[in-house]
């Protein structure tokens, strides 16, 4: 199988961009705590702020907003039995600390390991940086001008909502604690949203399936390659597009799950409508595959869902995507084949 950091280097060479240096550290990098999501939403934040120097103390403001706001939702933030800084957070959302109190101790004990790690993935350093760590010449952090730039961006607009979603797939499988195989990623088309089915009939809805696809896509058509905006303002309109027709399960009868994560892939409005109830040029099953291939890359649920409904290596994968996509060819070819695409 494919090693974790030469997946990150794929990912980042196809289109050498800063946004997808951002998404690597998001969508790829091991977590033991939610930190690294809380510092990249603050950071998108700050910089729209047109933020240089930025001090603990004011670094501390969104970066613990963002921590009490999830701890709200979902109180296990980390693979940690305990942890001293989210217990302050705790303590506030109770109401028994106030907001000074609270970044206060978010600047002496929320960063201790966060900005150190930050830009390492699959165990080694992202040649990119998006801030300097200037804590002991200046007492804080310095945002890059290669964040402000990414942050004026339209990819810089999706960038938030997929850090939010990514946080959201986490550290639901850390507070269901239940074993991998056994958290189940659903579609729901009414809503479009990614659910998991948790204990008998518990079902926790996760994030909306845009913000969850959109990083692994590079905010792009999976057809044309066009810029896609889930943040709604620029780029095409996004729709959630089933690759093999979804009609097949109901005209042929198939066994597949086309309602699987596996098959769902993010599309402008007019390659949506184009591509109707066909299936596109066998070129476009490279494209999937390789998108489903940096979904497995990443934590449970996904990783384990997209294993169980495809297979579990490479190999098996493959063929499972040629056998579904040979179903499906007597519904109509559409002569989009993606080989333009060789970048995502």
């Amino acid at each position: 199988m494919t090693t974790r950091r030469s997946q990150v280097d794929e990912f980042v060479a196809l289109t050498p961009s800063d946004a997808s240096y951002f998404r690597a550290v998001i969508l790829f990098g091991r977590n033991v705590a939610s930190y690294k999501f809380a510092l990249g939403a603050s950071l998108i934040e700050l910089s729209r702020e047109e933020r240089d120097l930025v001090p603990l103390e004011d670094l501390a403001v969104p970066f613990a907003r963002h921590l009490t706001e999830h701890l709200e939702r979902v109180d296990t933030q980390g693979t940690s039995a305990s942890s001293r800084f989210l217990d302050a957070c705790r303590s506030f959302n109770a109401g028994e600390l106030t907001e000074d109190a609270l970044r206060e101790t978010t600047a002496r004990l929320g960063f201790q390991n966060v900005i150190d790690a930050f830009h390492v993935v699959g165990g080694g350093d992202i040649p990119v940086r998006f801030f300097e760590d200037e804590r002991r010449q200046n007492g804080g952090i310095r945002l890059t001008d290669r964040l402000h730039e990414l942050a004026r961006t339209g990819q810089g607009e999706n960038l938030p909502a997929e850090v939010e979603a990514r946080w959201r797939l986490v550290e639901t499988s850390w507070d269901l604690n239940l074993p991998a195989r056994a958290l189940e990623v659903s579609y729901e088309p009414d809503g479009e949203l990614l659910v998991v089915n948790a204990r008998a009939n518990d079902r926790i809805t996760l994030t909306g399936v845009r913000d969850a696809l959109n990083g692994y896509q590079k905010g792009r058509c999976m057809y044309c390659g066009a810029g896609l905006s889930i943040a709604g303002s620029g780029g095409s309109t996004v729709h959630v597009d089933h690759v093999i027709p979804r009609v097949l399960m109901e005209r042929l009868g198939g066994p597949r799950n086309l309602d699987g994560v596996w098959n769902l892939v993010l599309a402008c409005a007019s390659c949506n409508l184009e591509k109707s109830a066909r299936v596109p040029g066998i070129g476009c099953l490279k494209q999937v595959y390789r998108r489903n291939e940096y979904l497995i890359g990443s934590h449970h649920p996904l990783r384990e869902t997209l294993i169980a409904q495809t297979g579990p290596d490479s190999a098996a994968r493959k063929d499972f995507l040629l056998a579904a996509y040979s179903e499906a060819v007597p519904l109509g070819v559409w002569d989009k084949d993606c080989r333009e695409r060789e970048d995502l």
